[in-house]
């Protein structure tokens, strides 16, 4: 997963230009995107957009739901397993407990919809609550259907009262800069994906890819977009480049052709174990974009 764009789920026009956007996961949004009084709507008219879609080639398909605190879990769940989206965003997460108690629901509608147990994946965004950041150690092990862990920004700022959660000069604040770092520390915990948040602005496309090209640096492996055009900066970014998969590559052969020892020399530098797991999972990345 590079690339995940959010579509508004109560709009036909929107989804079809969502679908052709050559993002990774199309995520169809049931939460923040949809009014309170469009929430049935929204859920009709996505159902029967993934349904349709179903029967053609295209990206992977994640719904987010709305929090399990709402009420309204259930109801977005009973619309939308039966059109089979191949997982589930699950926004306001506290802990690893919401994804068990998110995958026991899943493994009912699954049931009943003669779906194989465990077909869905989750993906909850973690740092929406001031309990959920403190939380985030949790998510190791908590469930198989854990597909990568994502923060969100926006919502933590109403939860703890900021005003905002970037500086003057486009940073973010000290409290915001933990909930991102969480995120990656309990992904690689959970040997999950770590996926960046969005970035607000779509029109900055200059900082967006600076953005993105630090998330990469920092060990997330992709990032969410709220408007297609910021698609393709974010699958430039997220994609090894040519130069990074020879290095790896060779990296791998070293080892190998050492009988995988601690250290190999290669080029007079010394390579040891940390730098294999690094190179494995660049190429992996590397291997994920091209299907």
């Amino acid at each position: 997963m590079r690339s995940l764009l959010f579509v508004p789920g109560d709009s036909e026009r929107k989804l079809e230009k969502g679908f052709e956007a050559d993002a990774d996961v199309v995520i169809v949004d049931l939460e923040d995107s949809v009014a309170a009084a469009n929430k049935g709507a929204a859920r009709a008219v996505a159902a029967g957009f993934i349904s349709n879609q179903r029967r053609r080639t295209g990206p992977t398909v994640y719904v987010r739901v709305n929090d399990l605190s709402t009420g309204l879990t259930d109801d977005d769940l009973a619309a939308l397993v039966p059109a089979k989206p191949d997982g589930i965003m699950l926004p306001k997460s506290n802990s690893g407990q919401d994804v068990q108690q998110l995958a026991a629901k899943l493994r009912v509608h699954e049931a009943e919809n003669g779906l194989p147990d465990g077909a869905m994946r989750i993906l909850p965004i973690i740092t929406e609550t001031a309990s959920g950041v403190l939380a985030a150690a949790s998510y190791a092990g908590a469930s198989a259907r854990l597909a990568g862990l994502t923060w969100g920004a926006e919502d933590l700022s109403a939860a703890i009262g900021a005003r905002a959660a970037r500086d003057e000069d486009g940073r973010y604040t000290d409290v915001f800069r933990l909930a991102r770092s969480m995120t990656i520390l309990a992904a690689g915990a959970a040997e999950v994906a770590a996926i960046d948040t969005v970035f607000p602005d779509f029109r900055d496309m200059a900082s967006f890819a600076k953005e993105c090209r630090e998330a990469e640096r920092d060990g997330f492996t992709g990032k969410m977009a709220i408007h297609p055009a910021q698609v393709p900066v974010i699958n430039t970014a997220f994609t090894p480049s040519a130069e990074a998969v020879e290095r790896s590559q060779a990296i791998v052969n070293a080892f190998a052709a050492a009988g995988n020892p601690g250290v190999v020399g290669i080029g007079g530098k010394m390579y040891d174990r940390p730098h294999l797991r690094l190179a494995e999972r660049l190429l992996a990345r590397a291997k994920a974009s091209r299907t």
